[in-house]
């Protein structure tokens, strides 16, 4: 083993999505993980609980990006005008350098139904965070359950189409056109 560096999570992380592109999510181990860094496989637990949250590390930092912009929103805001102000704060974490990888952590979720479920858990748990602050906020309960689902729903489909290969906006940007799209069907009198 290698002497101690700092960032052992980061080299876990980036090790285990090589492994997972390469090998598959099932034919990898948290052991073989742990040793394309140098590192044992009682470090990889000390950081993560299973290998699949290595790709799932930091869901309370993406939820909270989305409950600051809640509470950065102004106090007369529409729901949706708040649920604008928390996909501006969530999109703006999400920088063009950070693309590459988002692109290798989704293909690794496609590929598994396993982990395409534990992304849809962490999605409605995102929904349900954001629906409570709605409701902290003082939005009646249906208001902020369809607010919250909407948000999800315009983040899941940005950030869909930002992880394409011809795609050069930025997430915000895409997120920004998303809301307009939905909001623009909700006002279509057809």
């Amino acid at each position: 083993m290698t002497r101690w560096e700092p960032g052992a999570a980061e080299r876990l992380q980036e090790a285990a999505l090589d492994l997972f592109a390469t090998r598959g999510f099932e034919q990898t181990t948290a052991t073989e993980i742990a040793q394309a860094v140098g590192l044992t496989e009682r470090t990889f637990f000390r950081h993560f609980s299973d290998k699949r949250e290595v790709l799932f590390h930091g869901q309370h930092l993406f939820t909270q990006a989305f409950l600051d912009g809640v509470q950065a929103a102004p106090p007369d805001a529409s729901p949706m005008e708040i649920v604008a102000s928390a996909l501006r704060s969530a999109t703006s974490s999400f920088p063009d350098e950070r693309r590459p990888h988002s692109r290798s952590r989704q293909a690794v979720i496609d590929q598994n139904p396993a982990l395409q479920e534990r992304e849809r858990h962490k999605l409605a748990s995102l929904a349900a965070a954001i629906a409570d602050a709605l409701r902290a906020r003082g939005v009646d309960d249906l208001a902020a359950t369809l607010a919250a689902e909407s948000g999800v729903t315009v983040f899941k489909v940005a950030f869909i189409r930002w992880l394409r290969e011809d795609e050069r906006r930025s997430l915000t940007d895409l997120a920004e056109d998303v809301l307009r799209e939905l909001l623009a069907l909700a006002r279509d009198p057809s």
